[in-house]
């Protein structure tokens, strides 16, 4: 791999085989077969048919299937239709919620789509930028994007936003000069990479890369070659769905068998079969997930951040690492002024504006002056005034005019008085800026402002208190001294001077100003420091995640000093040794990066592909990670996070490859974000404890029904009105459950925890073989003594089918905590709890006295005495639940 920008331009041109002519027509085709067209790979993307039929591989939906498949054929018509609808609603929500089509790769290729000035055959030519070849001479202009990637031959002034590839906003001063062999991707001045924009100044470069081969090529390419890994949630589905397709499948064997033995009938036998697989299958579960999800994303919503896929709102709960970039989230994302050193003072802004103006602080007034006359940023006016906050311009230059703004000062009344008649813009090979200005009386004044080497060189005096004072080296290495304590802070620093002419040594309007003639013997006024600083809420969001258990790791693309300071004052401490940047991860290998990962938590000066190698060393090193980024940059290690988290500000690449957009940029919408997630994570939790425990009590029934050789408790078909009807509607109340106050105090769930823990286990398993044993005794006894109660086998299964449905509605809110007792939940807290249970309750009365549904579910209506024996085992039920709850599942530890 030929390193061009530690080329010379004639080495890079011998390279190339090109000249300053450009390639001719028929080479430039020849090299279009060889290497392709500039343009982006499409990726694969899966067809909406792959879609709908990958919702039928869930092993649960596949039993469903079969039983409802067994049904037809048996004619049982009514237990079909049930099953099958249950089935389809599942489906039908599953494919919703994977049909969202990839638009990563189309923003990407929209990215390098356009028109490029190329000259060929000598001449200046415009084509179609796919057209490009290495060799080409293209001619690059104020306001287009750079088509492909190239070595610079001419720059004049050139200035390129090179955010969405390196993630910095500040603008890049483009040079010819050959930078050193290592150069960081961001410190490669005298190259131009493809999609980048050209905000300032004209130039000229010889094509070096193209297509796939280009910075944003190879970035398509990591987007298209990451994998976006299962969930933490859709894991753990996946192996609970196997799980109980397992208990299904051996319990129906063990019915056939024993049906055998016992010598039943083959109907009834794959009757009591179909009963068992939708008593044990919770066909409301992956309904009542997706509505927690959807809830669960409203309320993230609320917290300003939009969660773009379903199943990213409870991974959220599950993260143990976030990656996150300084600038706009830790930090605000703008540049403003920190300090003013001027007259042997220095003061913060923010104590600047509480001084008195007049108490010796004019050389620290008049640097401020001079950084708001020698500039060319733009205030827009809004209908109350100027508005500080839509300054258009450079990000030093804006912040001056918004310290202005601050302090008062008007630029437009300083200039009423010294109209600008000159300017020297500022360029990287000069490093300062002039403007030259005429006074009110006779003479000029020329004010110059930036890097203080250079305008300390030029001056021999200096500026204190309204006085003017020769200046020695000695002196001026204070100075300098100073201006290295600034960097030190990870501050950007620039100086300002000026000079009082009486008269220029040419004419104001000639067309060739000789502008060393007067930059010289400059009167130094001061230093001026800029910051971009840490939003109020970081340091306490960076303090919640240490106590949830979450690390913090800052990757950014700025200078190693800089990413420690903002660090710092986050919370997050570190020697500067300690700093990895990405010179040090190009020497690494995957393993050894794993390593590092453990330990340190800043890295610097990083390009896309460290940031996507940092993200899979994190994960292989079974950390759940969120990423946060807003360039195209940052695509692929968003694509490869847990969570991607995108700023609002991002680019649409970067929109589309995340599972979360911040709609406001702040690493605090972050951490709320990741409390409703655990709070997601919590409600799916109490829902299955809630769903299982009913599937636990139907398959006792239906196995002890087997068992004894009598007749099944429950049908199918109530079977399904209680799991779907009778349990859908509380079950999706769950959804509005607010979680633990400690939530954000506990550890991370860990990804390797199952769906179902040791609480969930306990409460299901001991209370089921309490309670449910119970019940059977008793449908065993009332089955038995059904001529001296005068029932038949269908009141008995009505009155069981009614327990069921009471003991399920009540016990919901016990379970609303598996810690808080039952009494010192606040029920008024879920309205939306209190509103299920009545339309259940009702349904469940309508399913029992109804005429229309008591031929489908085969019901009768029950008498008194048999709703007194209902609502007093639903009372014992609950008791049960909580001296479960109070005894083993840690409640007695809990301070209230």
């Amino acid at each position: 791999m030929i390193n061009f920008y530690n080329l010379g331009r004639r080495q890079a041109f011998k390279e190339l085989k090109s000249s300053i002519s450009g390639l001719t027509g028929k080479e430039a085709e020849k090299r279009l077969a060889k290497f392709g067209p500039n343009s982006l790979a499409e990726a694969k993307t899966v067809s909406r048919w792959q879609i709908l039929i990958s919702q039928f591989a869930n092993p649960l939906i596949f039993i469903l299937l079969l039983a409802g498949l067994i049904s037809i054929i048996m004619r049982e018509y009514t237990d079909a239709e049930v099953i099958l609808v249950a089935v389809l609603i599942n489906t039908i929500i599953g494919y919703f919620q994977e049909n969202k089509a990839n638009q990563s790769l189309s923003e990407l290729k929209k990215a390098v789509e356009h028109r490029a000035l190329v000259r060929r055959d000598g001449f200046e030519t415009e084509i179609d930028s796919a057209q490009l070849v290495p060799g080409d001479i293209i001619i690059l202009q104020s306001g287009q994007k750079v088509p492909a990637d190239a070595r610079m031959i001419e720059s004049i002034d050139l200035q390129l936003n090179e955010a969405m590839l390196t993630g910095e906003s500040v603008p890049v001063w483009k040079t010819v000069k050959i930078m050193p062999i290592g150069a960081a991707l961001a410190d490669r001045k005298n190259i131009v990479y493809a999609a980048t924009e050209i905000v300032g100044g004209t130039g000229r470069a010889i094509v070096i890369a193209t297509g796939v081969q280009t910075e944003i090529g190879k970035i398509s390419a990591m987007v298209v070659e990451t994998k976006e890994a299962a969930t933490p949630l859709q894991i753990r589905l996946i192996k609970f769905s196997r799980l109980l397709g397992l208990i299904v499948g051996i319990i129906s064997v063990l019915i056939v068998v024993l049906g055998i033995i016992q010598q039943r009938n083959l109907f009834d036998i794959f009757i009591t079969a179909i009963a068992v697989a939708v008593a044990a299958i919770p066909e409301g579960l992956a309904v009542a997930v997706t509505v927690i999800l959807a809830v669960g994303m409203k309320q993230i919503l609320k917290q300003k951040a939009l969660t773009r896929k379903l199943l990213a709102a409870e991974t959220l709960g599950s993260i143990t690492v976030i990656c996150a970039d300084k600038t706009g989230t830790l930090t605000e994302g703008k540049m403003r002024v920190a300090h003013i050193f001027a007259g042997g003072r220095e003061l913060a802004l923010e104590d600047f504006l509480e001084q008195d103006k007049g108490n010796n602080l004019t050389a620290i007034v008049r640097a401020l002056e001079i950084g708001i006359i020698c500039n060319n940023s733009i205030i827009e006016n809004s209908e109350s005034g100027l508005n500080r906050e839509k300054i258009i311009g450079q990000p030093t230059e804006a912040a001056l005019l918004s310290a202005g703004l601050d302090l008062g000062l008007d630029r437009d009344k300083l200039l009423a008085k010294e109209p600008r008649v000159g300017e020297l813009p500022f360029n990287s090979d000069n490093k300062f800026m002039i403007t030259l200005h005429s006074l009110a009386k006779s003479g000029y004044v020329l004010y110059e402002k930036g890097a203080p080497e250079k305008l300390l060189a030029k001056s021999s005096s200096i500026y204190i208190n309204n006085s003017v004072l020769a200046t020695n080296q000695a002196e001026k290495n204070l100075l300098l001294k100073k201006y290295e304590e600034f960097t030190a802070q990870g501050l950007r620093v620039i100086a300002v001077a000026y000079r009082e002419l009486k008269e220029l040594p040419w004419s104001i309007d000639s067309d060739h100003k000789d502008w060393d003639a007067i930059d010289s013997d400059l009167i130094f006024v001061g230093l001026i420091a800029f910051k971009d600083p840490l939003r109020a809420e970081s340091r306490s969001a960076i303090s919640e995640c240490k106590r949830a258990g979450i690390r913090p790791i800052i990757i950014t693309g700025d200078h190693k000093l800089t990413a420690q300071v903002i660090a710092a004052e986050a919370g997050i401490h570190c020697d500067i040794k300690d700093v990895i940047t990405g010179e040090i991860l190009d020497g690494v290998d995957d393993l050894e990066l794993r390593a590092l990962v453990k330990k340190h938590n800043i890295f610097a000066r990083v390009s896309p592909h460290h940031k996507l190698r940092i993200v899979e060393a994190l994960r292989a090193n079974g950390e759940v990670v969120a990423m946060t980024g807003d360039g195209l940059n940052d695509s692929p290690a968003l694509k490869a996070a847990n969570i991607g988290v995108c700023l609002g500000s991002g680019t649409e690449v970067a929109k589309e490859t995340s599972d979360l957009v911040l709609l406001d940029n702040n690493f605090q919408v972050i951490v709320s974000a990741i409390e409703e997630g655990r709070v997601i994570f919590q409600n799916i939790r109490k829902s299955i404890t809630y769903l299982i425990s009913d599937c636990f009590s139907e398959i006792t029934l239906i196995t002890g029904s087997i068992f004894f050789g009598i007749p099944l408790a429950l049908l199918p078909t109530q079977i399904l009105w209680i799991n779907i009807i009778n349990d859908g509607f509380p079950n999706f109340s769950l959804a509005f459950e607010k979680g633990d106050k400690n939530i954000m105090e506990q550890l991370p769930i860990s990804p390797k925890e199952p769906l179902v823990n040791s609480e969930m286990k306990v409460i299901i398993v001991w209370l089921g073989l309490f309670r449910d044993l119970a019940l059977l005794a008793i449908f065993i006894y009332f089955y038995h003594h059904l001529d001296i109660l005068g029932w038949d086998i269908n009141y008995l299964r009505t009155l069981f089918f009614a327990i069921l449905g009471i003991k399920s509605l009540t016990s919901i809110f016990s379970l609303r905590s598996f810690t808080l007792p039952i009494w010192k939940i606040n029920h008024g807290s879920n309205l939306y709890l209190l509103g299920a249970f009545f339309t259940s309750l009702i349904l469940l009365i309508l399913g029992i006295y109804l005429p229309l549904f008591q031929p489908i579910l085969q019901t009768q209506a029950l008498g008194s005495g048999s709703w007194l024996l209902i609502l007093s085992i639903a009372f014992i039920n609950i008791l049960v639940m909580e001296f479960i709850k109070y005894f083993f599942t840690g409640q007695r530890h809990v301070k209230q």
